[in-house]
């Protein structure tokens, strides 16, 4: 192995160890003409002192560059949806500089991705709300039209069909029953949806009161609970799904919990695609998203979001 590939500990240490044996000889070289029984009692007690000075060189090496170690481990794994990674700022001022700095940099990618993510979100909410008005307003309205001329009866029944489907697609774009009638309403209604779309079985626990919450809290409650509700159904394999809602320590706690075939830990906590859409809208409104085994062998998902939240 070439001496630069080693890892930095050891290059340190061989330069200090090369130093001091060579220190080390140069003193028996320049010491007078011993007896030969002396000179051997004096070079095993040098050789001693040598090891001890190399192991304590090593030790206080380990110490100070330990940080290092810890800084490249979480370069590596550091994820801007799982904020407040920070590292310790411990060792000598060069290292604790480099992890202040390090520090400082991922608390302004923190920020710079919340703002990113909140202005995607707003921009694809309002592109949501778009498009659900043009299938509304108009495709719905040009079927209904087309619907009231026709005669035959399978085509008057596929049309409506058609009809129902992009009814169906606006509702999930833009849910206006949350704008309208609020979260425990919206949800009620969306598990009822998906209860008779998928013929899985839905039991949902709402609390009576629950503390208020601005709209992009309900909005990402609901967008995650809407999320959940459409991996069970594509990939649980369940047969029954609780949806719940209940109050927390000066939060609102959304659960979903379903009996199906479960998912891979790593899944779970480096998923892509809606795993990883729910965590960011998690993050926006200051929420806490956590996925793991549910208690009936399937997946839960649980989000706290703090009471008013902003």
């Amino acid at each position: 192995m070439r001496f630069s590939g080693l890892p930095l500990l050891w290059r340190v240490f061989a330069i200090n160890a090369a130093l001091v044996i060579l220190a080390t000889a140069l003193l028996l070289l320049t010491r007078g003409t011993l007896h030969a029984s002396i000179a051997l009692v004096e070079g095993l007690d040098l050789a001693v002192v040598l090891l001890v000075m190399l192991a304590a060189n090593l030790l206080l090496l380990r110490h100070t560059l330990a940080p290092l170690d810890r800084l490249v481990e979480r370069m590596r794994t550091v994820d801007l949806l799982r904020p407040g990674q920070r590292l310790a700022e411990r060792g000598g001022l060069e290292v604790t500089a480099l992890v202040r700095a390090f520090n400082q940099m991922l608390e302004r990618l923190e920020m710079e991705r919340r703002e990113s993510g909140r202005r995607a979100l707003q921009a694809q909410e309002a592109e949501r709300a778009r498009i659900a008005s043009g299938l509304h307003d108009e495709v719905g309205q040009v079927l209904t039209g087309v619907l009231l001329q026709l005669d035959d009866p399978e085509t008057k029944r596929a049309v409506r069909q058609a009809l129902d489907e992009v009814r169906r697609i606006a509702r999930e774009l833009r849910p206006e029953m949350l704008e309208q009638l609020g979260l425990v309403s919206a949800l009620t209604e969306l598990s009822r949806r998906f209860a008779e779309s998928s013929g899985i079985q839905v039991e949902r626990q709402f609390a009576p009161t629950l503390p208020p919450l601005s709209d992009e809290a309900e909005l990402a409650i609901y967008r995650v609970a809407q999320e959940s509700l459409t991996n069970v159904a594509r990939h649980a394999g369940a047969t029954s799904v609780e949806v719940a809602l209940q109050p927390g320590a000066e939060s609102v706690v959304l659960r979903v919990s379903d009996d199906g075939n479960g998912m891979p830990e790593a899944a779970a906590v480096n998923g892509r695609g809606g795993l990883r859409g729910m965590r960011e809208r998690a993050l926006l409104v200051g929420g806490a998203l956590a996925i793991k085994h549910g208690g009936a062998g399937g997946v839960e998902v649980r989000l706290e979001v703090p009471a008013g939240s902003q």
